[in-house]
């Protein structure tokens, strides 16, 4: 089963040629660094290098709507530090494509070439 994202926030994933942050359920958050899901992007996931979560989220102001914190496992991407992307799902098959996300909101020239590849 791939990571499964619940809609919480108002902007969306990116992919080629887009520039929007994602909020809330899109990330994931892997040896302390938060990072965000790539749509539409052609990549190899190699290896398991271990677990990531993503935090709980709450898209509405219903208490009781919030979605709980989940886990999945994390890959290598072939061809990029783990540093800067990560693969994100049950398998290395099943996986998502995720960037980090910096503090200067700057993609990693390293991510953009995979961006801009696919």
């Amino acid at each position: 089963m791939a990571f499964t994202a619940v809609g919480c926030g108002s902007e969306g994933s990116e992919g080629a040629g887009a520039n929007s942050e994602s909020v809330c359920a899109s990330d994931v958050i892997y040896e302390g660094r938060t990072y965000i899901r790539l749509s539409n992007v052609e990549f190899k996931a190699g290896q398991k290098i271990g677990t990531a979560t993503s935090p709980p989220c709450r898209d509405t102001n219903d208490q009781g709507a919030e979605v709980p914190e989940t886990s999945e496992n994390a890959y290598a991407v072939s061809g990029i530090s783990p540093d800067l992307a990560i693969a994100i799902g049950s398998s290395p098959e099943q996986a998502e494509a995720f960037r980090v996300l910096r503090s200067d909101k700057k993609i990693p020239p390293e991510v953009q070439e995979l961006i801009d590849g696919s």
